[in-house]
């Protein structure tokens, strides 16, 4: 379980820089490489993050869809020229904060 707590860590951290590139912004998301840049970055860093958590932790939520998270960093690595910047911003608007919320709750329910 210590090794959960690093992980949860690292995706709130990466959801955070995130919605710090983001903004709320999706014309200057989409008009700025670099930001595009970093926010692909960060959603492959935190989706791979997500593979590390334990099946024990995962099995306790089963409502958070792994798979689909795990699917999404596939695109992310293996489709870098194919990627739907429109997909991505709705992921930032739609996904991001419902992971953030069942992320901290993940990370509070953690034994010490």
């Amino acid at each position: 379980m210590k090794e959960d707590r690093v992980y949860l860590t690292h995706i709130l951290e990466c959801i955070q820089r995130i919605e710090d590139y983001t903004k709320g912004n999706k014309i200057h998301f989409k008009e700025s490489a670099l930001i595009q840049d970093a926010v692909l970055r960060n959603l492959q860093i935190m989706a791979e993050s997500t593979q590390h958590i334990s099946d024990a932790l995962r099995a306790d939520y089963p409502d958070v869809d792994w798979r689909a998270i795990s699917g999404f960093r596939n695109v992310l690595v293996h489709n870098y020229f194919g990627i739907d910047l429109d997909r991505v911003w709705e992921v930032i608007e739609n996904r991001l904060q419902p992971l953030k919320q069942k992320t901290n709750m993940m990370l509070n329910n953690l034994p010490e």
